[in-house]
């Protein structure tokens, strides 16, 4: 998995000379993982939801090499993080579990240590851009809404596999209080801020698990910001890290005014508001950050997409989702053929990793066994866009089938699932579902 997915996404995000690095030598150590504090549950769609902390210390000999830059070794790597793992569906036949998926509930905690040449840098880029690339494959992979799926029968339905979103959480911050201008780091800086009064021009960043972040307007010339803004954010889990990071905006360049961190539970468990201490660097700062926040549930009735009182603009009022199974009788040379689905609605557009020919594989019938989530707004479901789902063979359209949005909303439990006929003899496991959204009492 390291040298498949690991190497080409180094090679496409790490900047400059690091592009080339090339793992040449992988040993992880004797030194196990270890699990502890492990919840066990069922969940709502007949599996086993297993939620466990896990710690890695691991002494490791990890050797990354590059044309540009000297021989890069890593011997320990720190590892911390809340691990949640379905197994889903429940079955009769041995192995009686379809598949696992496994996740980080949120980013977990990495450090890395670092050998040979990258020791001189160890506080500086390599040390930096490497956890942060690392950082990023896991949250792509496997941290909430992400999951890392194994089939364990090879025959499991993805359909019933697929574990959906518990509901949306709307979040507003309303506003901070005891906000200190940032500590300057260079001289220049320290100087101007002795001759001008710094007052902060403060705005919120906002991360929800591996969520896109989400960003406040900028308060300018003010120790007591106010916002009072709202955004929506899909919940996969309630033990779900909310991370506030207050910004002082800066052209040269931002600076750090405080962070703060809740729960989607510990917000709604304290009745819906919470005022939020900060901290900066891990000491306390004196300031704080109040929100607000409401759950709402998914529910599979047409009334409730329709139920919303004048939404503001970007508010979710639905969730569309499309679950890409398999595609079947392909026809082509097995060793050229490279399939992947293209799924089109709207404006959103989203395509299954393609995939290639190897040993054991029927690349005539691939599995692809992927979700992608669009959250709705009101515009979005009126607009009636009726779903494109195209066959791809590299980048060439193989065949396509049009589903209109009626379809869906019509159709038992607005879910439409169905071997979607593309042409030329070949189809598309698909289904789509519509879900509107309903605030939880």
């Amino acid at each position: 998995m390291i040298k498949e997915i690991v190497e080409p996404i180094l090679d496409s995000t790490l900047p400059g000379p690091l592009k080339n690095l090339k793992f040449v030598k992988l040993d992880l150590g004797h030194v196990p993982l270890t699990f502890t504090n492990v919840d066990v549950h069922k969940t709502t769609a007949q599996g086993i939801k297993l939620d466990m902390d896990v710690n890695w210390e691991g002494v490791c000999d990890i050797e990354l090499d590059g044309s540009s830059v000297p021989k890069i070794g890593i011997e320990k790597v720190h590892l911390k993080g809340r691990l949640s793992i379905l197994l889903c569906p429940l079955t009769n036949i041995i192995p009686l579990i379809g598949a696992a998926q496994v996740s980080f509930i949120n980013p977990p905690y990495l450090e890395l240590d670092f050998t040979d040449a990258a020791n001189i840098a160890d506080s500086f880029l390599i040390k930096k851009t490497v956890r942060k690339t690392i950082l990023g494959i896991i949250s792509g992979m496997a941290v909430l809404p992400n999951r890392f799926l194994v089939k364990l029968d090879s025959n499991n339905d993805y359909f019933k596999t697929y574990q959906p979103h518990l509901g949306t959480l709307r979040l507003t911050v309303e506003k901070a209080t005891g906000i200190a201008a940032p500590k300057k780091k260079s001289g220049v800086s320290r100087l101007i801020s002795k001759v001008i009064k710094d007052v902060p021009d403060c705005y919120v960043k906002v991360n929800v698990g591996a969520s896109e972040e989400w960003r406040t307007s900028v308060q300018k010339n003010n120790h007591e910001p106010v916002w009072n803004e709202t955004h929506d954010f899909l919940v996969s889990d309630f033990e779900q890290a909310i991370t506030l990071d207050i910004q002082d905006d800066d052209l040269a360049g931002d600076d750090d005014i405080g962070l703060g961190h809740t729960s989607v539970k510990e917000v709604l468990l304290n009745g819906g508001s919470q005022e939020i201490t900060l901290t900066h660097q891990g000491d306390p700062t004196g300031a704080r950050l109040i929100v607000h926040a409401r759950f709402s549930h998914f529910v599979a009735e047409a009334s409730a997409l329709s139920a919303q009182n004048s939404p503001q603009k970007d508010q979710i009022v639905g969730l569309v989702t499309i679950l890409v199974a398999s595609a079947l009788n392909l026809q082509g040379e097995r060793d050229s053929l490279n399939p992947s689905v293209a799924i089109t609605w709207g404006a959103s557009k989203f395509q299954t990793m393609a995939k290639t020919y190897t040993p054991g594989m029927d690349i005539f019938n691939p599995a692809f066994d992927q979700a992608f989530q669009v959250p709705a707004t009101a515009d979005m479901l009126a607009s009636q866009a009726s779903f494109r789902i195209a066959l791809m063979d590299k980048t060439n359209e193989a065949g396509s089938v049009e589903v209109p949005f009626g379809d869906v909303v019509g159709a038992p439990g607005m879910v439409k699932e169905d071997s979607f006929d593309v042409g030329g003899g070949a189809r598309v496991r698909a289904q789509i579902s519509v879900h509107g959204v309903e605030l939880a009492e």
